[in-house]
């Protein structure tokens, strides 16, 4: 593989090697053989996630943030490389000094307009990870019903308690440096027999006929009861048949090129990039049919067929294979279980799952995975395997519940949340229409395709995210809203 033009080994022989041996492997639903390949355990980088902790990020300071986070990822990604290449050489040290200097830029920034987030001071240093490949992400049980990851309220609550969660980090802060060198120690012993570097593992997939009917809760069960708002509104806006991709993330990193650091897929908005505006936003084309503008995008899943494209966001991140184009695409606006619901503003930015939960851990995941005949199996944690004839399935569940007054947040979670298991909204939360995506894959057989992600995030299905801002014209959504509450299913 090469990465900014140098010839680059990832552990075993990179991803492309592996992916092709994961193949060779296991191409039957159900076996394992290509895990009995692969018995080293592997290692990644785990760092604190600066942007999660972000609260508020004025303009001024947008670029410079956006920049800082870029450069953060980009930084964890090339150690990430250099550990994996297995020379022994110390990549934590060196990665905490750069961390230090791009985080103390981003607070100088952030600090000239409002008070300074100090905290992030302690953010810099990072550890190594094993990785446990049978449990999936953070030893989830993909089989255990999902009704609590699709309305998580009791994990995404606006009154989350800060200082709760800064005692945490700090508590994972200390003797950070001291645990990674110890890793990093065995690591440049092991580095060149890890075998796993890029993923994703034979573990991180499951035959969908040995999943157990899990899905009880919204979005598969419409809203129901007698104050229920049971109506639907369909807007379709194609499968990107146009070929719209790009490394950007205009909301997380906006005004930066390849901010993502992996490819996204996007329908709606023709003109969405890292420097698109609301303006710009709202001048454009769309590939919706009704004269929607807004914006939905997700990350490109690949065929692991060993095609390396040298361009951002593709190889030279880390993400080899094929990119798939989707079988069909469905963007559905749901109501709430409890009441009526109120408009989106236009503009409003929301993001639902975490693309580094692997590291993260599960608080903001939100990834859905399944087979077309068996949706009422859903995976969090697993890829899965279908059935001849049958088409693998994304879906993602966006919040439901808005602050009523922010179209976006600095880390931008805080302004929406889900509403609880009983459809209620927390207290200074309304209810808005939920959107959902759908998106199906025709795959081939066996462990044969991955989500794009973050290198050390080793293409795990629990980082599966999707994005999207709201730019429907003041009527449509108004017209979104009495459909919705009126109880009737629109397009």
């Amino acid at each position: 593989m090469l990465i900014g033009g140098t010839a680059l080994l990832l552990g075993g022989g990179g991803l492309a090697a592996y992916a092709t041996t994961a193949l060779a492997g296991n191409n039957t639903p159900g076996t394992t053989s290509g895990h009995q390949q692969h018995t080293a355990s592997a290692i990644t980088i785990s760092c604190p996630d600066v942007g999660e902790r972000l609260r508020t990020v004025p303009r001024s300071a947008q670029l410079s943030v956006s920049k800082g986070l870029s450069s953060l990822d980009k930084q964890v990604h090339d150690a990430y490389h250099k550990m994996m290449g297995g020379s022994g050489a110390d990549v934590l040290n060196p990665l905490k000094a750069q961390r230090q200097k791009t985080i103390k830029m981003m607070v100088s920034a952030i600090a000239k307009n409002t008070k300074r987030p100090s905290y992030l001071l302690k953010m810099s240093g990072c550890t190594t990870k094993p990785v446990d490949e049978g449990a999936g992400a953070g030893g989830n049980d993909s089989t255990k019903s999902v009704q609590d990851g699709w309305y998580q309220g009791q994990n995404q609550t606006q009154g989350a308690d800060q200082n709760q969660d800064q005692n945490q980090q700090d508590q994972n802060q200390q003797g950070q440096d001291q645990q990674g060198q110890q890793g990093q120690d065995q690591q440049g012993q092991q580095g060149g027999q890890q075998g796993q570097a890029g993923g994703p593992s034979p573990d991180d997939f499951v035959d969908i006929n040995n999943v157990q009917p899990n899905a009880d809760a919204p979005p598969f069960a419409a809203p129901q009861g007698g104050n229920a708002s049971t109506g639907t509104f369909t807007t379709e806006c194609g499968r990107n048949e146009d070929g719209h991709f790009n490394s950007d993330n205009v909301i997380v990193t906006p005004g930066v090129s390849n901010g993502a650091h992996h490819t996204h897929d996007y329908v709606g908005n023709k003109a969405t990039d890292a420097f698109s505006d609301d303006n710009k936003l709202a001048a454009s084309d769309t590939t919706c049919d009704n004269g929607d503008q807004s914006t939905h995008y997700w990350p490109v899943l690949r065929k692991l067929d060993g095609n390396a494209e040298q361009k951002p966001g593709a190889a030279q991140d880390a993400n080899v294979g094929t990119t798939l184009t989707p079988a069909t695409v469905t963007l559905t606006f749901r109501g709430s279980q409890v009441g009526q619901v109120e408009a989106m503003p236009r503009f409003m930015k929301i993001i639902t799952g975490d693309a580094k939960a692997f590291t993260n851990g599960t608080k903001n995941a939100n990834a859905s995975w399944s087979c077309t005949g068996f949706e009422d199996r859903q995976l969090k944690d697993k890829y899965p395997l279908c059935p001849q004839g049958s088409q693998v399935v994304r879906t993602f569940a966006f919040q439901n519940c808005w602050n009523g007054q922010d179209i976006d947040s600095g880390n931008h979670r805080d302004h929406v949340t889900f509403s609880d298991q009983n459809g209620a909204c927390p207290n200074g939360f309304k209810a808005i229409p939920q959107l959902v995506q759908r998106i199906t894959y025709d795959v081939p057989q066996g462990q044969s395709f991955a989500v794009d992600s973050f290198p050390e995030q080793l293409h795990k299905p629990v980082t599966d995210h999707g994005d999207f801002i709201n730019v429907m014209p003041d009527q449509l959504m108004s017209e979104a809203v009495d459909c919705i509450n009126g109880g009737r299913n629109c397009t």
